[in-house]
This record gives structure tokens, sequence and C-alpha cells, in this order.
């Protein structure tokens, strides 16, 4: 039987502390229908007794404090909500004790913005980590060695799980009890708890946001420029001559302020443009293409399936506005 706490760290949602909770000791029950014993012993523990969450709003009374666990082997740690600064303070008091559990080979499983805490404990150090997409750019700032992963939700680094979106988190915990029980358990809890274990991608749900803290002035001013004028036909060549700079040495700049090459930022708002106009569905498909500034409507097509996983007739049907 595998002991699993999970820790109600400040600023952290009572969903995601509840769901988990709900998840793994149903996967309990499922055992007992099989006639087999029990695999998961679940736990609350916290600092103390009583816990309070979303600013008193909520008061959680932990099973157990981590004084009285010297011994786990999966730690949880919930998704925050908040100043993720803050939070990362007001938590300290956790991080011996859950670096210690990881010494001691405890898997850590860590829901979406979570990961704020974990990362300032050092246990991402080197390692790759999830992060939702709206919070990319923060988390990049505040830990600029850790390598974010934004093309799936889920990254396994040597039992320590970190995933990026919201409730993806639910992902995270079936791809924990794959890991654990097989498939056909992971299964079992999808469809009980109706969970869409396809789900592997950020992409469909991701609204693109400029990483703008950088402190180059010709970089911002060229990302300006292009999200200015969603609608004009841009060449690499013609941003670098509009700011009379070197194209080889200011691809390298913008590369390294932003993440993406010019030619892929450019691409990203003309995809945003789109996918704006296609949720409004005002215009056919081939307007808004032709409108983004894209005479080659396969060669868009391409582009926008690469960003979003999907096409822009499938993103139309998803997000269309009634």
């Amino acid at each position: 039987m595998k002991h699993i706490s999970i820790i109600p760290l400040y600023d952290a949602t009572m969903s995601s502390i509840d769901s988990c909770r709900q998840l793994f000791s149903r996967v309990n029950d499922f055992m007992k229908y099989q006639h087999k014993p029990p695999f998961y012993d679940v736990e609350i523990v916290g600092l103390a007794k009583n816990t309070m969450l979303s600013n008193g709003l909520y008061t959680i009374n932990v099973d157990k404090t981590i004084e009285q666990v010297k011994k786990t082997d999966i730690v949880v740690l919930p998704l925050l909500c908040g100043d993720f600064k803050k939070a990362i303070h007001e938590n300290k008091a956790y991080n011996n004790w859950i670096t210690g559990q990881h010494r001691n080979n405890a898997e850590i499983v860590c829901l979406c913005v979570g990961s704020f805490y974990l990362a300032s404990t050092g246990l991402l150090d080197n390692k790759k980590c999830a992060v939702h997409w709206a919070a990319k750019n923060e988390f990049k700032e505040m830990f600029p060695g850790i390598k974010i992963i934004d093309d799936t939700i889920i990254t396994d680094e040597n039992g320590i799980y970190t995933c990026g979106g919201g409730f993806s988190y639910l992902n995270l915990l079936l791809y924990v009890i794959e890991k654990h029980l097989g498939r056909d358990i992971s299964i079992l809890a999808s469809k009980m708890f109706e969970i869409d274990i396809e789900r592997k991608s950020q992409n469909p749900f991701m609204i693109f946001i400029g990483q703008k803290k950088h402190g180059d002035e010709i970089v911002l001013q060229a990302q300006e420029y292009i999200e200015n004028n969603p609608t004009e036909t841009f060449t690499v060549d013609a941003v670098c001559d509009k700011f009379s700079v070197g194209r080889r040495t200011f691809e390298r700049r913008f590369k390294k302020c932003t993440d993406n090459s010019i030619l892929e930022y450019i691409q990203r708002v003309k995809v945003e443009y789109a996918k704006k106009h296609l949720e409004a569905g005002k215009k056919t498909i081939n307007e808004i293409i032709y409108e983004a500034g894209y005479n080659d409507i396969d060669a868009f097509r391409k582009t926008f399936r690469k960003i979003t996983d999907l096409s822009p007739l499938e993103y139309r049907k998803k997000y269309m506005l009634q």
C-alpha cells in the first residue's frame, strides 16, 4: 500500500485537494470490486490540525501533521491561486519535510501552478516543468534555470510530476494511477469521473501572450509592431529593416528575449488574430486567412494546426460563440 500525503498549501484551491482525495480513494473501491486489497492510504497532511484556505473561506481538518508522518510514498502539492511569491513565503515551513521525503524516495505530484512552490524548494533544479500557459512568463522570470515545457501537459522527471493547465491535473492523476496500477485502472477511473484521458496538450486552450519583461527596448518595439499589425504581410527582413538592425544579430536577440524566432512570433500573432475571428463566426475561414496576411491557405492551415493542434474548422466548431 502506498501512503499519499496531500498537502494543503497556503493559497491552495479546495477543489484540487478534494479531487485528489476522491480520485485516489475511489481507486481503492475499484480494487475492492476486483477482490484486491486497497492500494492507496490517502491522508491530508498539514502544518496544524486546522488549516485555512482561500483567505479563511474554507477550513480543513487535516488527518495528520507533518510531524506525525515520518515516511510517505507520494506527496501531492495542490493547485495554487493568488500571489505566487507570497504563497512561496507562506509555505516555507513545508520545505524541509517535502525535500526530506523526496530524498527518502517519495514521489512528488505537483498540480498545475503548484509548481511555483515546488520550484522554490530546489526540487525542480535542472529538470523540466510543465506550466500553465498563462503563468509561463511569470514562471520563467522567477525561475530562469528551469526548462519550461508547454507542448505537453505532463512531465515525469524521475518521480517528480508536473502538469500545465488548470484542471489538467486530473490527467496527471490518471497518469500516476496508470504508472502504479496499469492502464486498465486508469481507464476505469477516467470513465467513472468522465475525464478525457487522451488530453495531451495545452495548445488548443492557449492564448498567446508574448514575453515582454526582458529589457531590450528594440525587441519590445518589434513585438508591439507585429502585434499591432496582425493583418500585415511581414517578412523577417522587413521587420529588421524597420528598426535598422542586422538580421542575424537581431534574430538572436529576439529569440533570447521572447523564446520565439521573429517568424514564429509573427505566426503566433496571426494565429491569435484568426482564432478571435473564428470564434466570432461572422466570416468564412478563407476570408479570415486572407485577412491575416496569408495568400497560401494550405500553409496557414499547417501553421494553425502546428500551434493549436486543431485545424481552423475544428477550432471554429469547438469555440465558436453561439
